[in-house]
């Protein structure tokens, strides 16, 4: 799936990929079930958030509320599910080992699973424990992450580790400050920021890199400017951006490193060539969604002044940059690694169509209150439509063998996907 910085470290004549051949296929790879159960979580914490705003389910029990449960749910439940499959999908191209499959795979997805209902109805188990049921997820993936890319050596994606550190600490911290009677504000915040970070880390890579392959069947002559020292200070001031928004949301100083990282952002996706890539989505949604980081962040910079109001640019953040992205990854991959053409359908190009849709007009219900309940139904019903999309047309490739049957040399596919 990823072009990888690690490709020469792998083993010369190349290893398979370790599919599990004596259990079902959804339990063959990572991004199998991960991918298909974002897709229907997608589906249904959405549809649960709707109804607990139009009939006043109580969804999160008495302990978080529906509107903690909601934004938990969007950053820690769906949108790990998605950073799961990829990052299971992904590694074993960093790396060379076999991917995690099996028996391992399945325990780690039943404790995605048990997450999801621990917060549904925290008070079933007591508080705490289903405090300590959801946060085991995310240390145990990045211990599962850890584990694979230190016994690989490929330490040029440790970095990737810190990501999912925070991303676990924080998860824990969010729990412990609703637990304890405190605002669970800062951690949505930083959840998000450790997600835009590494948005900026994989994608910045990944997005350049298919873009150029693509060209370069096409036939093109100029491919995306190479990543070089720009680039990693548009990603240092990127990082501080976020964490002055983290902490100190409403400052001068953080609109104006939110400024600044949006005008680098910008430049840099600007230089990738997505404007070459319209005639295939597959590879243009990859651009659409990098997209959203520079308009999120300048988001955030009129938030800080005052001049927008917080929700909406924290939606252009989520929605923009972390929905299109994942819903973005996780149909190549699929595509890719379950022996499909690499292009989008009309059904694909649909599903990417209803979530920029769903990004584009949410802001809009702070700005219109007399439309806030109407707009903001709109904009669910289109995530709802494009995740079922997904589902229905991806699930049955998720859960059926690879077409082609037999599987090839690692070193092999991975220039191929």
């Amino acid at each position: 799936m990823v072009e990888t910085e690690a490709a020469s470290s792998r083993p010369k004549g190349g290893i398979p990929r370790g599919l599990a051949t004596d259990g079902p296929a959804l339990l063959s790879y990572g991004f199998r079930p991960f991918f298909l159960g974002a897709g229907v979580y997608a589906v249904l914490a959405m549809g649960l958030w709707i109804a607990a705003l139009t009939s006043g389910w109580e969804v999160g029990g008495t302990t978080y509320g529906p509107l903690n449960w909601h934004a938990h749910e969007m950053v820690f439940g769906y949108t790990t599910a998605a950073l799961a499959g990829f990052m299971l999908t992904a590694i074993p191209n960093w790396t060379g080992r076999l991917p995690v499959s099996g028996l391992p795979l399945l325990a780690l997805v039943l404790l995605w699973l048990a997450g999801r209902l621990a917060m549904l109805v925290p008070e079933a188990l007591g508080p705490y424990l289903a405090a300590v049921v959801e946060a085991a997820f995310v240390p145990a993936l990045a211990a599962i992450a850890g584990r694979e890319i230190i016994s690989g050596r490929n330490w040029k994606n440790l970095k990737i580790l810190i990501a999912l550190t925070v991303l676990g600490a924080v998860n824990i911290a969010f729990h412990t400050l609703v637990l304890t009677g405190g605002d669970p504000q800062y951690m949505f915040r930083a959840g998000i920021s450790a997600l835009v970070a590494l948005i900026a880390l994989v994608g910045g890579r990944i997005v350049p890199s298919f873009t150029r392959n693509w060209l370069n069947k096409a036939g093109a002559s100029r491919v995306p400017a190479p990543f070089g020292s720009l680039d990693q200070a548009a990603v240092t001031v990127l990082v501080v951006a976020l964490a002055a928004w983290t902490v100190f949301p409403e400052t001068v100083p953080t609109a104006l490193l939110a400024t600044a990282a949006a005008v680098l952002q910008l430049w840099r996706v600007l230089r990738w060539r997505g404007h070459a890539t319209l005639e295939e989505p597959l590879v243009a949604v990859l651009h659409v969604a990098y997209l959203f980081v520079p308009i999120g962040m300048a988001g955030v910079a009129l938030a800080a002044l005052g001049w927008l109001q917080a929700p909406s640019a924290l939606h252009l953040l989520t929605v923009g940059a972390i929905g299109n992205m994942t819903l973005a990854v996780m149909t190549r991959a699929t595509l890719g690694h379950t022996g499909r053409r690499l292009t989008a359908s009309g059904w694909t190009s649909l599903a990417y169509l209803l979530v920029l849709v769903a990004a584009v007009i949410r802001p809009f219900a702070e700005l219109l209150p007399d439309y806030y309940h109407l707009i903001l139904e709109v904009s669910a019903g289109a995530w709802i439509l494009a995740f079922s999309v997904f589902s229905v047309e991806y699930g049955r490739m998720l859960v059926m063998p690879r077409v082609g049957a037999r599987a090839q040399p690692m070193a092999s596919r991975a220039a191929a996907e």
